[in-house]
C-alpha cells in the first residue's frame, strides 16, 4: 500500500527473518500457544478441562481470523479480549475455558519475553557471522603495515589486521552481553492481576503448591527453565531496558566500525562493496560514497537513542503496573531489534565484500615514515659517534622546514634527503635503509593479531560452530 506510512525498517532495512519474529502471526499464534499451555497445565493440576477442548485449541492455533479480531477490538477496546473472543469462536467447545484465571499480561508479557528471546538468538547468529567475517579480514591483513591515527593525526604505524582486532574485541564483548540476556530471560508465568496469584489460589481451592506448580508447568511447556519469582501484573520493565542495552552496545560497536570505514574511504584505503550499476551520487557521477557505512551509523544512532525508551518506561511504572508502557513498548522494542538486524547485516556485507588498497596505504605510510624514523636515526648516529644534542637540533630544524614546505607548497616529504645531505649525521643510504623499514615500526601488531585470534576469537567461533549460519541480503 503506497498511500499509508510504512516503516523503512520493514520496507528497506531489516531481514525477513527478523520481521517475522515481530509479525502479527508470530505474536498471536504465541498467544494461542500460551492459552493451550495454560489449559493443559490447569487440566494436569485437576481443573475440569477436557482433552477434547485442548485438542480443539491446538488445532486452531494458526487459524486466526484477523478481520473478526479487528471488529471485536473496535467494540471492546481491548486487544486481548478481542482475540479471546476470536479464538473462542474458532473453538466453540473450549470457548468457556480459554484464558481461565489469567490476566491480559499472561499472554502479552509472556509473548514479549518469548519473542525477545527468539530475536536475541537471531542477533547472536548475526554477531557470530560478523565476528567470523572480521576475523577473516584480520587474518588476511595482519601483516599489512598501515598508518595508525590518534586524534585522526598520523601516529605510530600498526597493521590493517591489528586495527580489525579493535573492532573484533568490541563485537566479542557484545556477544557476551547478548548471551547473558538470552540466559537471563524468564517467563512472567501466570500470577494474576497484581502478581499475588489470588485468582489461581481460588481456582485451586487454596492449594499453594498447585499455584506454584502452574508457573513451572507453563515455563516448561514454553521452553523456559523458570519464571520470575515475583512480579506485579507485569514483569519488571527493567528487563526490556537490559535487553535493549545489549543492542545498544552492538550499535556502539557498529557505529565505531562504520566511522573508521568512512574515514578509510576518504583516504582511499578501503572501498565498501559497490555494484556494477550502483550510483554514488545523482549529481557527481564519479563518486563512490560509503553509503552502507553511513547507514550503519544512522541506524546505530537510532538504536542508541531508542534505549532511552525502556529506561524511562521502567522508571515510570506505578506500584503493580500502569498502561503507559504498552504503546511505547510496541514500537521501541521491535524497532530496536529490526534496526540491529539491519546494522549487523550491513556490517557483514561491508567487511566481507569491501576492498583494501595496499598501494595507497603504503603511500600514506611513506609520507609519514621519515618523521617517525628520526628517533631511530638519532640513536644510530649517536652510537656511531655523533653528538646527541647537536643531532637532535638538526632533526628539529629539518623536520620543521620539511613540514612547512609540505603544508605551504604541497611538496613531497624530503626529510630523509635533507638528513642524508647533512654532514652532521655522516649517514649513507645503505645505513639508512634498515632504519626506515616499515616492519620495524609496527611493534607486535602481527603477533598481537594472531594471538588475539587464537586465544579469544577462534575459541568463540568453535563454541558456536553449530549455530545456524545466516545469509545477509542488502536491499538498497
Amino acid at each position: 500500500m503506497n498511500n499509508v506510512y510504512t516503516s523503512p525498517l520493514c520496507s528497506r532495512y531489516a531481514s525477513d527473518e527478523m520481521k517475522y519474529i515481530f509479525s502479527a502471526d508470530k505474536k498471536f499464534t504465541t498467544w494461542r500457544k500460551l492459552w493451550v499451555a495454560l489449559a493443559e497445565s490447569e487440566r494436569e493440576l485437576g481443573i475440569d478441562i477436557k482433552e477434547e477442548q485442548i485438542e480443539e485449541m491446538r488445532a486452531n492455533i494458526s487459524n486466526i481470523d484477523y478481520d473478526k479480531a479487528k471488529v471485536y477490538e473496535s467494540e471492546v477496546r481491548h486487544d486481548v479480549m478481542a482475540h479471546v473472543k476470536t479464538y473462542g469462536d474458532a473453538c466453540p467447545s473450549a470457548h468457556g475455558i480459554i484464558h481461565l484465571g489469567a490476566t491480559s499480561c499472561y499472554v502479552g508479557d509472556n509473548t514479549d519475553i518469548i519473542i525477545m528471546k527468539e530475536a536475541l538468538v537471531r542477533v547472536r547468529s548475526l554477531l557470530i557471522s560478523c565476528i567470523s567475517a572480521v576475523a577473516d579480514f584480520a587474518e588476511k591483513h595482519k601483516n599489512l603495515p598501515c598508518l595508525a591515527y590518534t586524534h585522526f593525526q598520523a601516529a605510530q604505524p600498526t597493521t590493517m589486521g591489528k586495527r580489525a582486532t579493535l573492532w573484533l574485541q568490541d563485537l566479542t564483548s557484545d556477544l557476551e552481553a547478548v548471551e547473558f540476556q538470552i540466559n537471563a530471560l524468564k517467563l512472567l508465568g501466570c500470577k494474576g492481576t497484581t502478581g499475588t496469584g489470588a485468582s489461581f489460589l481460588e481456582l485451586f481451592d487454596g492449594d499453594h503448591e498447585k499455584v506454584k506448580k502452574l508457573d513451572r508447568l507453563i515455563a516448561e511447556k514454553m521452553g523456559f527453565d523458570a519464571c520470575y519469582p515475583v512480579s506485579g501484573q507485569t514483569y519488571s520493565r527493567k528487563v526490556d531496558y537490559n535487553v535493549l542495552s545489549a543492542l545498544c552496545g552492538i550499535a556502539q560497536s557498529a557505529a565505531k566500525f562504520s566511522n573508521d570505514i568512512r574515514l578509510l574511504s576518504h583516504l582511499k584505503e578501503f572501498d565498501e562493496p559497490f555494484e556494477d550499476k550502483q550510483i554514488g551520487s545523482s549529481a557527481m557521477a564519479y563518486k563512490r560514497n560509503p553509503m552502507r557505512s553511513e547507514r550503519i551509523a544512522s541506524l546505530s544512532r537510532y538504536i542508541m537513542v531508542d534505549v532511552l525508551n525502556p529506561a524511562l518506561t521502567a522508571s515510570a511504572q506505578w506500584f503493580e503496573r500502569t498502561l503507559d508502557d504498552s504503546a511505547n513498548k510496541r514500537i521501541s522494542v521491535p524497532e530496536a531489534f529490526l534496526a540491529t538486524d539491519a546494522v549487523l547485516s550491513l556490517y557483514i556485507n561491508v567487511i566481507s565484500g569491501g576492498t583494501v588498497y595496499p598501494k595507497v596505504i603504503e603511500r600514506h605510510l611513506d609520507e609519514e615514515i621519515p618523521f617517525m624514523a628520526t628517533e631511530n636515526i638519532l640513536m644510530y648516529c649517536t652510537k656511531n659517534g655523533g653528538d646527541r644534542q647537536e643531532l637532535h637540533e638538526a632533526i628539529r630544524e629539518h623536520s620543521v622546514a620539511t613540514a612547512k614546505q609540505i603544508k605551504l607548497n604541497g611538496c613531497e616529504n624530503d626529510l630523509l634527503e635533507r638528513i642524508l645531505n647533512d654532514k652532521r649525521f655522516n649517514l649513507t643510504e645503505s645505513e639508512l635503509a634498515p632504519l626506515i623499514k616499515k616492519e620495524n615500526f609496527i611493534g607486535r601488531a602481527p603477533e598481537q593479531t594472531e594471538e588475539f585470534l587464537n586465544d579469544v576469537v577462534r575459541p568463540i567461533l568453535a563454541k558456536y560452530a553449530d549455530t545456524e549460519k545466516v545469509t545477509v541480503s542488502i536491499k538498497v
